[in-house]
C-alpha cells in the first residue's frame, strides 16, 4: 500500500457478502476452524448486489468498496467494523496515527472513512479532515461526510448495518453523480441540439448546440420559454401533453423565435421523463432545424468557438496546472490592482456620507463653536455617546440581587459574538425533512380537529388542544383555516393543495423534540398575528401584501430551530454561526431556509404565480419581520416604535382636539417606514405573547421554555462551553422569578406600547393576572411553575384549586423537575 507501518490492511478473499446472522450459523464442513466455519456459513446469494449499479439505462460496475478505519487504539469497536467489512466483502485498512492517515487515503482514496472521535486528545477528527497536503486535500471528506454520527456500539451487527447504509446511501449516490457528469459531458459535445425543460416547459438545460442554433450565449436560455405564444396552448398543452402523460414520445414541427427575432421551424422529438409517483418531471427535446421551404430535415451543425472548447477541456485539466495559471495571471495584474486600490481609497476619504445621525453631530459641533465652556463640555460628552453607543440599546447595570434578570438580559440581548472556549463543539444542522402524506382538505378536516379550531379567531384560543387533536401537527390545520380567512390562495394565485403542501413542508422542518421552539409555537405565533391583523389600527396601516407577508413570516419564523440560543451556536462554533458570521444566526437561517424549501419543490412553491414585483415586496417584508424576532435588537425596535409611531400619533391627537385629523393620521401610518415598524412590532408581540395568554397557557409555555433552557445549560456543562444563562440550572432555577424578570424587562413596556397603538385591554388584564400568579409562587418560596396541591379539608376532599393547579389537558409536557 505504500503507507506507514502503523497502517494495517486487510482484504477479504472475495467481494461476497454475508450477514451478521452468519456469525453463529452452524457448518458441517470444518467445525474445528473458526475461519472456515464463517466462510461456509455466509450466504452466497448476494453476489448480484455488488455486480453493478443501475442509473437509468446506464449500468456500471463499481470496484470493490474500500473502507478506512481511523482508530487511535484497537478495541472492540474497531474489531466490530473490521468484522463487518469481512462480512460485506469490503477491503479495509486500519490507521492508528494521525500522520499516517493522509498517506493511506491518498494511496487508495477510500470510499468510506470511519473516524473515531471518542478521544479527541489522541485523534482530532475535525483537524484531520481539515488537513491539506499540497494540492490534494481531505476537505472532500467534509463535503461528502460528517453527515452521520455513529453512537458507540461494538456489535458487528450494528457496524454491518451502518456500513451497508453508507454503501447504499452516500457511496452509490456518488457513483450515480459521476455517471450523471459523464452524461452531461456527452451532451455538451453533442452536435444534436438538446434541451431539458420542466413539466411547465421552462428550459432547465440547453447544450451548446441548442444555444448556438437559437443565437443565445451560454446560460441565457435558462428559465425561458422559446415556443411562440400562439402555439404554446395548442401544441404544448394539447397535442404534446396528452400522449406525453401516457409515457409516449411526441414528434412534430412547430416554430420557435430566435434571439434576433427570427422564427424557425423546429422538428423536435420530445421524451417525457417520469419521476417519483409516476408524475412527469421533465421533457427532453432532441431538436433538428427544418428548411423553411420543405419538410426535409437537416442536422444542425454546431461549430463551437475556441474559447468554449478551451473552457470545457479546462474542466478536466490538472488542478496544479490551473493553480499555476491563476497565480501567473494574478502576478501580471498586481501593479494595476494596486493603482486602482490607491485611487479608490482616495475617493472614499474624500466622500461625505450624510445620514440623520451625522446631521445631528454636525449641528452639535456647530453649537460648540459659539457656546460657553460648560455647554461645550456637555456637548462633547453627548457627541461621545452618539459616536460609540447603540442609540436604542439600554445599558444595564449589574444587579446582584436579581440573577434571573442578569441572565435573561445577558443571554437574550447579548450581541452573539463568540466567546472562545477550550473545547470546540459543532452542532450538526438538521437535514431537510421529507414531507409525509398531505393532510385532508380544509373541507374534510376530522371533527375533533374542527372542534379544536372553532375559536381560532379569539385571543383565548387554546393551541394545546389543537396540538393534541392533530398529533403535534397544529400548523398545517390552523394555517389552512387562517390563510383561507385572509384569502391567501386568491392573493398568491395558487391552489389550496399547493398551500397545504407548503404548510406541511414548513411544519416537517420544525423539531418536534424541542419543548418550546416547535411547530406548536409557530402555530401560536400565527394565531396571534392573525388576531392583531384584525385590529382596526392594523387594518388602517397595512395593506393586503403586508398581511400576507406577516402571516407567512409568522409560520416560518422559527423553522429548523435547534432548541438552542444564538449565543450557544456562536460559542460552540456551529456551522450556522460560521455561515452567518455570528450575527442573527438563527433568524437568518429561518428566513433563508424558508425560501429554500419553498423554491426547492414546485409542488409547494406558493410564489410560483406571484408577480415579480409583488414577490420582491413579499420576500423583503418576510425577511425583515423574521429578523425582527432576534432579541439583540429588542429595545431598538420597541423604542423606534414608540418614538416614530406612538408619540407622533399622540401629538396629532393633541393638536386635533377630540379627534385627530384622519388624513394626517393616514398619511403618517401609510408611510413605508411606519408600516415596517408596525410589522416588526406586530410579529415581536406575537412571538413573545405567552405572558399575555390565559393563565393555563402561560404556565404551560413557561414550563416548556424553561425545560429548553435547562437542556441547553446541561449541554453547555457537558461540552465545557460557556454557560450563557447559569441561572437556568434545573436543580436550582426558580421558574417564577425567571418569568417575573422576563415580564419586567421585555414584556410590560412592549405590550403597553402595542396596546396604545391597537388597543388590547384583555391582553393586559391577562398579563396582570399572570404576573400576580408568578409573584405569589415566588413569595411562597416555590421554584416550579405550579403550586403544591391544597391539603384536604375535614371531610377528606381536596381543598380549593389554586389558579394554575388544574390539568392542562392532553399534550402537556411540564417536566416533573418543575413541579
Amino acid at each position: 500500500m505504500g503507507c506507514a507501518p502503523s497502517i494495517h490492511s486487510a482484504e477479504s478473499p472475495a467481494p461476497r457478502r454475508g450477514g451478521p446472522e452468519a456469525q453463529d450459523a452452524p457448518s458441517a464442513a470444518a467445525p474445528s476452524a473458526r475461519g472456515h466455519r464463517l466462510a461456509e456459513s455466509e450466504p452466497r446469494g448476494l453476489e448480484e448486489m455488488v455486480c453493478s449499479v443501475q442509473f437509468g439505462p446506464m449500468r456500471f460496475h463499481p470496484d470493490q468498496l474500500q473502507v478506512l478505519l481511523v482508530f487511535a487504539q484497537e478495541d472492540e469497536q474497531c474489531a466490530g467494523f473490521c468484522r463487518a467489512c469481512e462480512w460485506l466483502g469490503f477491503k479495509y485498512s486500519v490507521a492508528r496515527e494521525t500522520q499516517t492517515v493522509l498517506g493511506c487515503f491518498l494511496d487508495q482514496h477510500h470510499d468510506v472513512i470511519v473516524i473515531d472521535h471518542r478521544a479527541p486528545e489522541k485523534l482530532d477528527a475535525e483537524a484531520l479532515c481539515r488537513t491539506n497536503v499540497e494540492e490534494t486535500s481531505a476537505l472532500p471528506l467534509i463535503a461528502a461526510g460528517f453527515t452521520r454520527r455513529y453512537v458507540e456500539d461494538p456489535s458487528p451487527m450494528a457496524c454491518y448495518n451502518e456500513l451497508l447504509q453508507l454503501e447504499f446511501g452516500e457511496v452509490r449516490s456518488q457513483l450515480k453523480l459521476r455517471a450523471c457528469n459523464s452524461v452531461f459531458a456527452a451532451l455538451e459535445r453533442s452536435q444534436e441540439a438538446v434541451e431539458i425543460t420542466s413539466e411547465d416547459h421552462v428550459i432547465q438545460y440547453a447544450n451548446p448546440a441548442f444555444e448556438s442554433t437559437m443565437g443565445y450565449q451560454t446560460g441565457e436560455l435558462l428559465g425561458k420559454e422559446v415556443v411562440e405564444p400562439a402555439q404554446k396552448e395548442a401544441v404544448l398543452l394539447g397535442t404534446l401533453d396528452a400522449p406525453a402523460h401516457t409515457g409516449k414520445e411526441w414528434q412534430g414541427i412547430y416554430s420557435v423565435r430566435k434571439k434576433n427575432g427570427d422564427s424557425v421551424q423546429r422538428n423536435v422529438k420530445i421524451v417525457p421523463v417520469v419521476g417519483q409517483g409516476g408524475k412527469i418531471r421533465h421533457y427532453v427535446s432532441i431538436i433538428r432545424v427544418c428548411n423553411g421551404n420543405s419538410k426535409g430535415e437537416k442536422r444542425t451543425e454546431c461549430v463551437q468557438p475556441d474559447t468554449r472548447t478551451d473552457n470545457l477541456s479546462g474542466r478536466y485539466r490538472d488542478r496544479r496546472k490551473t493553480s499555476l495559471d491563476i497565480k501567473t495571471m494574478t502576478s501580471r495584474t498586481s501593479e494595476v490592482s494596486a493603482q486602482r486600490r490607491h485611487s479608490s481609497m482616495a475617493r472614499i476619504h474624500s466622500m461625505i456620507i450624510e445620514t440623520p445621525i451625522t446631521k445631528v453631530i454636525n449641528i452639535l459641533r456647530a453649537a460648540q463653536a459659539s457656546s460657553p465652556v460648560p455647554v461645550v463640555e456637555a456637548l462633547g460628552r453627548v457627541l461621545d455617546i452618539l459616536r460609540t453607543t447603540e442609540l436604542y440599546s439600554p445599558q444595564f447595570g449589574a444587579k446582584d440581587d436579581d440573577p434571573h434578570a442578569n441572565d435573561l438580559v445577558g443571554g437574550l440581548v447579548a450581541d452573539g459574538l463568540r466567546r472562545l472556549s477550550g473545547n470546540e463543539y459543532v452542532l450538526t444542522t438538521k437535514a431537510l425533512q421529507p414531507v409525509p402524506s398531505p393532510p385532508v382538505s380544509l373541507k374534510d378536516i376530522p371533527p375533533n380537529i374542527a372542534q379544536a379550531l372553532e375559536a381560532e379567531d379569539s385571543w383565548d384560543f387554546n393551541i394545546f388542544e389543537l396540538e393534541a387533536a392533530s398529533h403535534n401537527r397544529p400548523l398545517v390545520y390552523l394555517g389552512l383555516k387562517i390563510f383561507s380567512r385572509f384569502g391567501l390562495c386568491e392573493f398568491l394565485r395558487c391552489p389550496e393543495a399547493t398551500l397545504r403542501a407548503w404548510l406541511q413542508t414548513i411544519e416537517a422542518n420544525y423539531h418536534t423534540n424541542n419543548p418550546y421552539h416547535n411547530s406548536t409555537h409557530a402555530a401560536d405565533v400565527l394565531q396571534a398575528t392573525a388576531y392583531f391583523l384584525y385590529k382596526d389600527r392594523a387594518k388602517q396601516t397595512l395593506d393586503h401584501v403586508d398581511e400576507v407577508a406577516a402571516l407567512l413570516a409568522a409560520a416560518v419564523h422559527d423553522v429548523d430551530h435547534p432548541g438552542r440560543t444564538n449565543s450557544f451556536l456562536c460559542n460552540s462554533g456551529s456551522e450556522l454561526a460560521i455561515l452567518y458570521n455570528d450575527t442573527a444566526v438563527l433568524e437568518s437561517h429561518h428566513a433563508a431556509l424558508a425560501f429554500q424549501l419553498t423554491a426547492g419543490d414546485a409542488e409547494c412553491n406558493i410564489f410560483k404565480n406571484v408577480d415579480r414585483n409583488e414577490y420582491r415586496m413579499l420576500r423583503q417584508s418576510i425577511i425583515d419581520m423574521v429578523l425582527a424576532t432576534e432579541m439583540t435588537r429588542h429595545f431598538e425596535h420597541v423604542n423606534k416604535f414608540v418614538n416614530s409611531i406612538n408619540k407622533p400619533l399622540a401629538a396629532l391627537e393633541e393638536s386635533g382636539g377630540a379627534e385627530a385629523d384622519p388624513d394626517a393620521v393616514q398619511t403618517m401610518l401609510r408611510a413605508p417606514e411606519s408600516r415596517a415598524l408596525v410589522k416588526r412590532m406586530l410579529i415581536k408581540c406575537a412571538d413573545v405573547s405567552n405572558p399575555c395568554r390565559p393563565l393555563e397557557q402561560c404556565v404551560e409555555w413557561a414550563a416548556r421554555i424553561s425545560e429548553e433552557y435547562f437542556a441547553q445549560t446541561d449541554e453547555e456543562k457537558q461540552q465545557d462551553l460557556p454557560v450563557v444563562m447559569p441561572v437556568f440550572d434545573r436543580q436550582t432555577c426558580s421558574v417564577p422569578r425567571s418569568q417575573i424578570s422576563f415580564i419586567d424587562y421585555f414584556i410590560t413596556d412592549m405590550f403597553d406600547a402595542w396596546d396604545a397603538f391597537v388597543g388590547l385591554p384583555n391582553l393586559l388584564q391577562h398579563l396582570d393576572n399572570n404576573f400576580k400568579y408568578w409573584k405569589r409562587l415566588d413569595e411562597m418560596g416555590l421554584r416550579g411553575s405550579h403550586p403544591p396541591p391544597s391539603p384536604p379539608n375535614s371531610r377528606g376532599t381536596p381543598g380549593p384549586v389554586l389558579p394554575g393547579e388544574q390539568s392542562l389537558g392532553a399534550g402537556s409536557t411540564i417536566p416533573r423537575t418543575l413541579l
